[in-house]
Parts: C-alpha cells; structure tokens; sequence
C-alpha cells in the first residue's frame, strides 16, 4: 500500500513537471520557481490527503476539510501555482482556466489514492474506495 503511494506521488509530479515543461508560457525562471514549489510540497501535500485533512475538489483544486491555520496555508500556496499553471494551459490552448482546471480534476480523481477524499460534480465528498 505504501508502494502504491509512493508511486502515485512520483508519477503526479512527473506529470506536473511534463505539464509545466511543455506547455508554460513563463519565462524560465518563473516556471523553474513554481516546479520547485510544487515538487517540494508534494509529500506534505500526499501526507494531508492520506490523513483526509484536504481533498481534491472538482475543479482541480485542493480543499480543506479543516480548519488548520497551517493547512490552509499549504493549501492555498499549493492551489496559487495550480492556477498558474491551469491559466498556462487555457492560454495556450485558447481555453478558460476553470474548463482547464475541471479537466485536471477528473484526472486526479481517477489517480488518487485509495480513502483520498475527492469531490463530486454536484460538490459533494466522497472517499475513495
């Protein structure tokens, strides 16, 4: 279970940093900064969706699911370089960041781990079996 875990993370920032590489329109270092943010906050981010303290909503953002000053903060850090890169995407790709950001949910839901709390199209929660 711990394998597939780990797994899991591995292939989410592997993915992040394929996204981030092929399709940002930032200039470098801007992109490099933000890829470092996010593979840097990847295991507490992995840590906090085990425990179900944050979930995935759907729209392709995390969510609390408390009210711990210092998840939110993850969280919202974690959610301003998810915007970027979705409005990367919807740029290049002549899109909105939300329809960007809605296609990622999907993905992430489909690739979460097992008891992750996920969030459906009507919003409500959902564990994942």
């Amino acid at each position: 279970m711990r394998t597939n875990s780990i797994m899991n993370a591995v292939a989410k920032a592997l993915f992040a940093l394929v996204l981030l590489t092929t399709v940002f329109n930032l200039n470098a270092g801007t992109k490099d900064e933000i890829i470092a943010r996010m593979k840097a906050r990847l295991p507490a981010i992995e840590q906090l969706k085990n425990a179900g303290v944050v979930g995935e909503n759907n729209i392709g953002y995390l969510q609390v699911r408390d009210d711990s000053a210092d998840t939110k903060n993850a969280v919202d850090t974690e959610n301003n370089d998810r915007k970027q890169v979705y409005a990367a995407i919807a740029a290049k790709n002549g899109t909105s960041v939300e329809l960007v950001g809605k296609r990622r949910a999907i993905k992430i839901a489909k690739e979460a781990g097992k008891d992750q709390w996920l969030q459906n199209d009507k919003g409500e929660w959902y564990q994942k079996k």
